[in-house]
């Protein structure tokens, strides 16, 4: 029955068009409202950003969590489960919670006539579970852009937090860094602080909004450096050395910016010892976002933009310098995807495009045009060539709706999902 019941909520979902997407805060508000305001009773951390808001999300949570805090944690996209996305203590919200809220959301808004994106049924169905299940704090990632997110109907917050921007969704958010900025800023509440690197490069358009709403600009004082040595990963902030599970160069920004976040919390009273920020910086995991399994020498990642792919070649480059790559990639049509191709590929590199169907997913024959001598590999083929690699670095990276379809299909690839906490 359990199961029966959340298929059924998925496809209550999904029948809203997995691809739509309409900002504004008017109806998913009126939602919450019905619902009593569940987002009120919650101390949030908000984060936006075009790249890096989601291991910052990770990486907190996971340090709140070993801290002894009951911690909500909202993402998206998710890899496999519609579950992951939201998370008590990085345990997911069952399917049977899920298909509950769901079910009862979707019909209550029908009846009230309000209509419901996909996301902003999400996003109500998270803020709904964590207030019921008295969480301490919540830690939650914007959607797209922050102004007009789903994840902005809140009053107040503790912090917000800025990764970094570049240009993605421009035809959502703006064709410049100083518009999307400004919807990323969005997420700032008046009189509240927000936390943001002071080379971002939406910096004077952030800190103009927050002056204009009397918010407190934090800026790092200290930069965290990552050093990769005798095969492991470390990062170092305040002559501290913390062993961490996560790889790519991408996250010393990153995780400048959680440290000074656990320094602020520290500040405003929560207790949060040196000895949880060590047990959760060298057991967190964030799937699918430069994710190494060893044993098959294989690299996963959702790189779908081009400052995005500038990263994970630089990072490949820095952790893998002479293996041989193979790439296994898929994109979609919204996505800047002429661009990444130029940035990841080298010439000598061994380049494979997987057929996945998604209604935006870019045919075959397009990608090949911008890469002849690539090849279309499916499912079965895929799973061969994995399974008998040896030396070569194979990458599967793109759309996480393409990786989310690798992983989810029976054999090999949800075998290693399944022992190496892929999702």
């Amino acid at each position: 029955m359990e199961n029966e019941n959340y298929e059924k909520a998925i496809n209550l979902i999904t029948s809203r068009e997995k691809f739509h997407i309409c900002l504004g805060l008017e109806r998913v508000s009126a939602m919450l409202e019905i619902l009593g305001n569940p987002q009120d009773r919650l101390k949030i951390i908000h984060v936006a950003g075009t790249n890096g808001k989601g291991s910052v999300c990770a990486v907190l949570s996971k340090i709140l969590t070993c801290a002894g805090f009951k911690t909500g944690l909202y993402t998206s996209p998710h890899i496999l489960e519609y579950t992951e996305r939201i998370k008590i203590n990085q345990r997911d919200i069952s399917k049977n919670d899920f298909a509950d809220l769901i079910t009862q959301i979707a019909l209550t808004a029908k009846i009230n006539g309000i209509y419901l994106t996909e996301f902003e049924l999400l996003t109500c169905t998270a803020y709904k579970y964590f207030a019921d299940k008295d969480t301490d704090i919540c830690v939650i990632e914007t959607g797209l852009g922050g102004r007009l997110d789903a994840t902005s109907a809140i009053s107040s917050n503790i912090l917000s937090i800025i990764t970094s921007i570049s240009l993605d969704h421009t035809d959502r958010l703006g064709d410049t860094i100083e518009k999307i900025a400004y919807e990323k800023a969005g997420i700032i509440k008046s009189g509240n602080p927000v936390l943001v690197g002071a080379d971002n490069n939406g910096f004077e358009t952030i800190k103009r909004i927050a002056n204009e709403k009397q918010s407190r600009i934090l800026t790092p004082e200290h930069r965290a450096e990552l050093l990769f040595e005798n095969s492991c990963n470390y990062v170092f902030y305040k002559d501290k050395k913390y062993e961490f599970a996560l790889l790519g160069l991408w996250q010393e920004e990153n995780m400048t910016l959680v440290f000074e976040a656990i320094n602020y919390l520290r500040e405003e009273g929560y207790e949060i010892p040196d000895s949880a920020v060590q047990k959760a910086l060298k057991t967190v995991c964030w799937p699918c976002r430069m994710q190494y399994i060893k044993k098959h020498n294989l690299l996963i990642d959702g790189t779908h933009n081009p400052d995005g792919a500038r990263v994970l070649r630089n990072s490949i480059n820095y952790y893998f310098p002479d293996n041989k790559r193979v790439w296994i990639y898929g994109a979609l049509t919204t996505k800047d995807y002429k661009k990444v191709m130029e940035i990841l590929f080298r010439p000598q590199d061994e380049v494979y495009f997987y057929d996945f169907k998604y209604p935006s997913s870019v045919p075959f024959e397009k990608l090949q045009k911008l890469r002849p001598d690539a090849l279309l590999i499916n499912q079965k083929e895929l799973e061969y060539l994995a399974a008998e690699n040896n030396e070569a670095l194979i990458i599967i990276s793109g759309s996480f709706y393409m990786i989310g379809q690798i992983l989810n299909s029976k054999g090999f690839f949800r075998n290693i999902a399944e022992v190496d906490n892929i999702y």
